[in-house]
């Protein structure tokens, strides 16, 4: 189990070289656990979290993220969020995807998806 770990934050690590967010463009950095998906929009330049959700806010209906549905559903609804700061001016709001360290596959893909209906570009 702990290679599974190293292995995990080597590639995250990877990722992070490549992949940082500013005011006009912020980082959405996914995390998953077992049972729960949690996501935020951050500001690397500034070192602030812009937006903050998890499956667990009472916004999401089952209070789930354990399945494919409720992660496409979370992406929309944290799609809706991140339109409501109203950080750029176009009407698409533009962040850069880190998955984390997490296959893009299963429940961060179907997040990406729902979060890219809502009106999120990545």
């Amino acid at each position: 189990m702990a290679l599974k770990i190293k292995a995990r934050l080597r590639r995250r690590q990877r990722i992070r070289k490549k992949v940082a967010g500013d005011g006009t463009r912020p980082r959405l950095s996914v995390s998953r656990s077992l049972k729960h998906l949690y996501a935020q929009l951050i500001d690397d330049q500034k070192a602030i979290t812009l937006l903050g959700l998890s499956t667990l806010c009472k916004e999401q209906k089952k209070g789930g993220g354990g399945n494919l549905k409720q992660a496409h559903a979370f992406g929309l609804l944290f799609a809706k969020k991140a339109q409501g700061l109203k950080i750029s001016k176009e009407a698409r709001f533009k962040v850069v995807f880190d998955r984390g360290g997490c296959q893009y596959h299963g429940r961060v893909k179907a997040f990406a998806d729902g979060a890219r209906e809502g009106g999120l570009v990545f």
